[in-house]
């Protein structure tokens, strides 16, 4: 202690005149406190106002400038340390020392400003603000093909340094990928891959760019996904495959990578993952069997990447998958009906899949989680049903096939992502399909559960899928029987209000049933219709210059089938529809204008 307090005093008083040779001691000293107790030391340091001192002693000219570098770099490991190191000026002449040939200095250097970095908001913008980003890429260029151990050492450092630099902010990053950094780091990848320390670097800093968009775009142009894949093949340690996986992750959203990754053999990789894993109750393997088949799913998103998989329904790909539906690991067969509902994603596909069976294993999989249900699973095996329900030829072979029935077994969850799917499952199922509507109508369990979820205010996605399937029973159906159901439960009302809907095809859809209702039931629905005030909001629809022309055409065709109800009659002849209806003769729409002029005609009958 007393000899650093010595070197302490010693280096304020001869920094600027002291030889070589005694400023060489006290760093020393220096150096030999900090090893033994950094945090001390470097609260001593501060103290004594040494720092400042440091910032003259940073010459390319002088022998001691990579100690002074060294000692910086040490200190900066404390977080109290950085701010002080900012505010005693030591980044200019830092970030002037980057301009050295000196590989001693340089790497000291490199250290000193990628710990100044560390978590420090100052600091980075200290170093921004002198210019030590550009160049630091500068050197990771020239550099770049060097292989000899001190060249390495370096670029690791410089790495690092880019890395605390740009951590967690979007600006520098953005920085770094218009200096062009994600080339040159993709080709340290492939020159240095047997450096492990490096390798790492580099895995680091792909991993906090990798997130903004711009940078995706740049790495599409490079080889980045052959590299990757070919480092994951090597790694054995399950830290290397997490670190490598982190980066892959936010780059397979990018549609372009996708394909280059599904190309350079990303899947094999993830399937042999899966196949090694999948029995295993290790905590490291079940991690990496969930990683392997999320990335395996998000892969399958994109449209290229997904019909190269597919192979006509061929591919030994999409048949592994399929395997994963009956396995007995949830993650598996969450990832495999996932997987479904994204190979379902055009009907070429769809109409492939249920002509081979894939709906019975989809069955069998919400079978087994009807009681104690993995919510995750259900939503995923109802996804990809719905998805499989969208080609019309479909439709009738899933119904025969009973996935209505296995569908209405979820009627009793409480989970709104299984109640959103399970709702646009069954409104697929039943387009344009009148028996089966029908059927589902005049089930009064569900249209009680559907009146309830039309009130489900907290879930948006419910609430309007429920408006939208009781809609799509009177309209598939157009059954009195339905009709009735949907009057008895209460759900008039809804429909009433699904008309305002700020979605056009959701007023549209709204409006039609209620036409049905009018011109079927009348007298059952007249008293919900005149509570649910639809005769003020027809008023509305049609005097909104706003309104689709659509929207315009069906309340026109609603209002007339409404006279026929002595109530709703009165209510409508005191609003003044005749001025609304005959401004509409002049609409631009032909079919508004026509609907128009027979709407008038009939209203002054009935006055």
């Amino acid at each position: 202690a007393d000899n650093l307090s010595e070197a302490l005093k010693k280096l304020k008083i001869t920094s600027t005149d002291s030889t070589a040779d005694s400023l060489e001691g006290c760093l020393d000293c220096l150096l030999q406190a900090l090893a033994q107790n950094n945090m001390e030391t470097s609260e001593k340091i501060q103290k004594s106002g040494v720092l400042q001192v440091f910032a003259s002693l940073l010459t390319p000219q002088s022998s001691c400038t990579a100690k002074v570098a060294n000692i910086i770099a040490e200190v900066a490991r404390n977080e109290f340390m950085r701010n002080p190191c900012v505010d005693a000026g030591l980044i200019p002449p830092l970030v002037q020392l980057l301009n050295c040939k000196d590989q001693e200095v340089l790497l000291q250097t490199g250290r000193a400003l990628g710990n100044i970095c560390y978590d420090s908001h100052e600091g980075r913008n200290a170093v921004d603000h002198a210019g030590g980003a550009h160049i630091v890429v500068d050197h990771l260029r020239s550099l770049c093909n060097k292989t000899d151990p001190a060249s390495e050492k370096l670029l690791t450092v410089f790495c690092g340094m880019l890395m605390n630099y740009s951590n967690e902010n979007d600006t520098l990053q953005s920085q770094l990928i218009n200096m062009g950094v994600i080339p040159t780091l993709v080709k340290l990848l492939g020159i240095h891959c047997q450096n492990a320390a490096l390798t790492e670097m580099c895995l680091v800093a792909f991993g906090n760019l990798a997130e903004l968009e711009s940078s995706k775009e740049q790495f599409a142009y490079t080889n980045i996904a052959e590299e990757l894949v070919k480092l994951f093949k090597k790694q054995i340690e399950h830290d290397k495959k997490e670190m490598i996986f982190e980066v892959l992750a936010p780059l397979a959203e990018n549609d372009v990578i996708k394909l280059q990754l599904v190309e350079a053999g990303l899947v094999e990789c993830l399937l042999e993952i899966v196949q090694k894993t999948v029995d295993s109750d290790k905590e490291d393997d079940i991690a990496e069997l969930k990683t392997a088949s999320d990335l395996m799913v998000l892969l399958l998103l994109g449209d290229e990447s997904m019909q190269k998989l597919f192979e006509g329904g061929k591919g030994s790909v999409f048949q592994r998958v399929l395997s994963w539906i009956p396995s007995n690991s949830h993650q598996l067969q969450l990832a495999g009906a996932l997987a479904i509902a994204n190979f379902a994603r055009n009907d070429g596909n769809c109409i492939h899949m249920v002509d081979n069976g894939i709906v019975q294993k989809l069955m069998d999989l919400l079978d087994r989680h009807v009681e104690d249900g993995n919510v995750t699973v259900q939503h995923a095996a109802l996804s990809a049903l719905r998805n499989l329900a969208i080609p019309v030829v479909n439709k009738a072979k899933m119904l025969s096939a009973g996935v209505a029935e296995a569908v209405l077994k979820f009627l009793r969850s409480e989970m709104p992502p299984v109640q959103f799917k399970l709702l646009g499952t069954l409104r697929m199922l039943i387009d344009a399909q009148a028996e089966a509507a029908e059927q589902l109508g005049k089930n009064v369990k569900l249209v009680e559960r559907l009146v309830e979820w039309c009130e489900a205010k907290d879930h948006a996605g419910v609430m309007g899928e429920s408006n939208r399937l009781l809609s799509a029973l009177i309209r598939h159906s157009k059954s009195k029987d339905v009709i009735r159901t949907i009057v008895q439960s209460g759900g008039i009302k809804h429909l009433v209000t699904m008309a305002t809907s700020e979605h056009v095809i959701m007023q549209n859809e709204a409006l039609v049933a209620l036409a049905l209702i009018a011109a079927l039931e009348l007298v059952t629905a007249e008293k919900d219709l005149e509570n649910a005030q639809l005769v003020q909001i027809l008023h509305r629809l049609l005097s909104d210059d706003r309104s689709a022309p659509e929207i315009k055409y069906n309340s026109m065709v609603l209002i007339c089938a409404l006279i026929g109800s002595e109530p709703l009659q009165k209510e409508v002849q005191s609003m003044a529809f005749l001025e609304v209806v005959s401004k509409l003769r002049s609409h631009e729409n032909k079919t508004v204008a026509q609907q128009a002029s027979l709407t008038e005609q009939r209203l002054a009958v009935e006055s």
